[in-house]
This record gives C-alpha cells, structure tokens and sequence, in this order.
C-alpha cells in the first residue's frame, strides 16, 4: 500500500523572495498566493524556535505544478554554497519543459540568469541546459524535438 497521494509541490528556501519570485514569474508562474508564518506550527514543523518566514507560493497554469518560496524573517539564513553544482548533495535542481529552449534562456539572461554549462541534446530527442537562476538554484530547462 502506498502512503502518498499525489505530489504537492516543491520548496526552496531563499534570502530574497521578492527577486526569486519574479524569476519563475518570468518563466511562466503565476503567484497562486503570499503569506506569513510565525509561531508553534512552523517551529514545531521546522524545529526552529522562533521560526518566522515569508512565502509566496507559485503556480504553473498548464498543468498545476506549484512551487513554493519561502524566506525566513526569523531566524537568519543560513547560506547554502554560492555556486552548487550538479554533483552537490542535496536537491540538484527543478525542472520544467519549455516550448523554445532558446526564447527561454534568452529572456533569463535578459534578466542576468545565466548557464551553467551549454546546451546539449540526447538522441535528438531532447535539448537542454541547467541555468543559474537567483541564489544559485540551478534549473533545469528542456524542450522536447520532433
């Protein structure tokens, strides 16, 4: 029997919401909403006294992925490596399909996102590339060929 019921979504913690948010507003999220939590249920959840943090939770209108921002008021962050690469423990990266791989990295780097490699294509089936985007999250864009 399995315990899980459907995938929810995913979270990553950064210093600054406002700049993150508006990187995967670019990409194509809509914010489905913002908040606050402070108090006993985020302490508990987190083991974090005094745990105080700011979220903004993001929707992807095609197909409902969300993923959710959050930035602790409270206590301070503790910084992650500056430039992590995909071989670093821990989450490796989000990944998300693009219609036109070029268009997309092209408007990231308008915004100063850039990659973290080249773009490459497996079995000409596939493009894609790992850029940079705030805080040294790496994310995954790919485009499907044919």
């Amino acid at each position: 029997m399995t315990h899980l019921r459907r995938f929810d979504h995913i979270g990553v913690t950064v210093a600054d919401l406002e700049p993150a948010t508006a990187f995967f507003v670019g990409l194509g999220f809509e914010v489905e909403g913002t908040g606050s939590v402070a108090g006993e249920f985020i302490e508990t959840v987190c083991a974090i006294p005094g745990a105080h943090c700011e979220i903004a939770m993001l929707r992807l209108p095609a197909d409902g992925t969300r993923l959710e921002l959050s930035s602790f008021v409270t206590p301070d962050h503790v910084p992650g490596s500056p430039a992590p690469m995909a071989n670093e423990l821990g989450l490796r990266n989000v990944s998300f399909e693009v219609g036109d791989l070029d268009a997309a990295i092209d408007a990231v780097a308008a915004d100063g996102y850039g990659l973290v490699g080249g773009v490459g294509e497996y079995e000409g089936s596939v493009r894609m590339a790992y850029v940079r985007g705030p805080e040294g999250i790496i994310v995954s864009l790919f485009q499907q060929l044919g």
